[in-house]
């Protein structure tokens, strides 16, 4: 009797267990016929989650509350700085901006860092970004503050140290000097250990370049408007991180020295409102910006910068007037920047509604005047200034920093 007793109760937990099984099935079979259920799964399948570590979050300040705004905060000292040798760097650094070359006699320009607002932004390590972009393309295009720029970055990344290793690639994007010139459009270096690629065009206005006739050297040039540079247009897609800017070539002397001629819609201009310089910048910004931006969609790896305008220090005239930037003081005219707009609302305007980002520059460099070249070269004191570009190490280096800390 004991043993049917324990059959039927044996019996009785089979039962339940059938039971249970097909309640079980039936709320499964009901839930994935829900469509709550359908489209909670559909979103699953389509889209990759980003998970919650901070290399897939924007940098955060440091109450953890808001997205660091890296335009606003001040400069403070820094005893670790300059990033790297203005001596050991002399196989990517210009002569001319070599400032530790000349007969400049001050070099406390060179001891500040940035501190943007309650934001802890990491010290650069070369080694860190190098395998952060191995494999990848960084290429900026712009005038001679991008190519600063462009020299301040192949200084941080090899330490400022000869780097036999690093293989001019030049080649690749057709960046080679062509016969009677002084120079080639542009450089571009690969560091072999991570395959990582660092570039700089020339293209100062963005605007697509095209000689009017070939055969003559002393031909008028047409400047496309509303039309990027071919190399951008080209080479785009091997871009990974790409940074762009323009500014001080919207003069009627620098057109004129150039021979550019305004074109629009394949034509010359015949528009007077739009040949005004202002409203010509504006165009080719506007037009660039809204081109890259279409460009992305296609694109989606590729990680987008404007610089912003790089200021000048020119006191007591301009450049061909007498104007010099003698002061060698740090922060003289303050260490903060407090406004919340950008100093460029040209850049900041046609960027708003694209997913380009700012490389916010100008109100930050408006506080350092004392760091620009002056008048100081490697075979002495000359009587005019220059104070539009800056002495690297300097100020470039901080443009990076921002640079990669949005990477």
């Amino acid at each position: 009797m004991k043993g049917g007793n324990s059959y039927s109760f044996r019996g009785k937990h089979v039962s339940l267990a059938l039971v249970a099984l097909v309640l079980f099935t039936t709320l499964l079979w009901t839930w994935e016929r829900n469509p709550i259920a359908m489209t909670l799964r559909s979103a699953q399948e389509w889209y990759h989650m980003p998970s919650e570590s901070p290399e897939n979050q924007d940098v955060k300040s440091s109450s953890g509350s808001e997205v660091c705004n890296y335009a606003k905060g001040k400069w403070v000292a820094d005893s670790r700085r300059p990033l790297y040798s203005g001596f050991g760097c002399k196989q990517w650094l210009s002569p001319m901006w070599a400032c530790r070359m000349t007969q400049r006699p001050d070099f406390s320009f060179e001891g500040y860092r940035w501190q943007p607002e309650n934001c802890k932004m990491q010290e650069f390590d070369r080694s860190k970004f190098l395998r952060k972009m191995q494999d990848k393309t960084i290429a900026f295009i712009g005038d001679s503050l991008g190519r600063q720029q462009f020299q301040s970055l192949m200084c941080m990344a090899s330490g400022g140290e000869e780097s036999p290793e690093v293989q001019n690639v030049g080649w690749e994007y057709g960046l080679v000097k062509p016969r009677g010139a002084i120079r080639p459009d542009g450089w571009a270096y690969r560091f072999p250990k991570t395959n990582t690629t660092i570039l700089y065009y020339w293209s100062a206005s963005l605007c697509d370049l095209v000689p009017l006739n070939i055969t003559d050297k002393q031909t008028n040039v047409a400047m496309h408007l509303d039309r990027p540079p071919a190399f951008m247009r080209r080479f785009l897609p091997r871009f990974d991180v790409l940074v762009l800017n323009t500014g001080h070539h919207w003069n009627r002397g620098k057109l004129n020295a150039n021979r550019w001629v305004m074109h629009v819609n394949g034509k010359a201009n015949e528009d007077k409102k739009i040949a005004e310089i202002p409203n010509a910048k504006n165009l080719t910004i506007y037009n660039v910006a809204k081109w890259l931006d279409l460009q992305l969609v296609s694109h989606p790896r590729l990680k987008a910068f404007f610089r912003t305008i790089s200021p000048r220090h020119f006191f007591n005239g301009d450049w061909n007037t007498g104007g010099s930037c003698d002061n060698t003081i740090p922060l003289t005219n303050g260490s903060e920047v407090i406004q919340e707009g950008s100093s460029d609302p040209i850049i900041e305007g046609a960027l708003k509604g694209t997913k380009i980002k700012i490389l916010d520059i100008t109100a930050i460099s408006q506080l350092r005047d004392e760091a620009h070249m002056s008048r100081y070269t490697i075979r002495g004191t000359l009587n005019s200034s220059d104070c539009l570009h800056w002495c690297l190490p300097g100020i470039p280096d901080m443009w990076n920093e921002l640079l990669v800390a949005q990477l």
